[in-house]
């Protein structure tokens, strides 16, 4: 879905935003974002095969 690329995007942003600014909470809160965004995208990716799976004549 694309909520995986927004929370990427999302992290990406805040973490710039933490570094220009120095705002540690930022920047971990950027990094926070990322990985759940990363989750999302790998848990998508799992899904989709075990969906594959169950759709296939056998």
């Amino acid at each position: 879905m694309a909520d995986d690329k927004i929370d990427k995007a999302k992290g990406r942003a805040k973490e710039a935003m933490g570094d220009l600014s120095g705002d540690r909470d930022l920047q971990r809160e950027g990094k926070v974002d990322r990985a759940a965004g990363g989750m999302k995208e790998k848990l998508d990716q799992v899904t989709d095969k075990v969906k594959g799976m169950f759709r296939r004549d056998h």
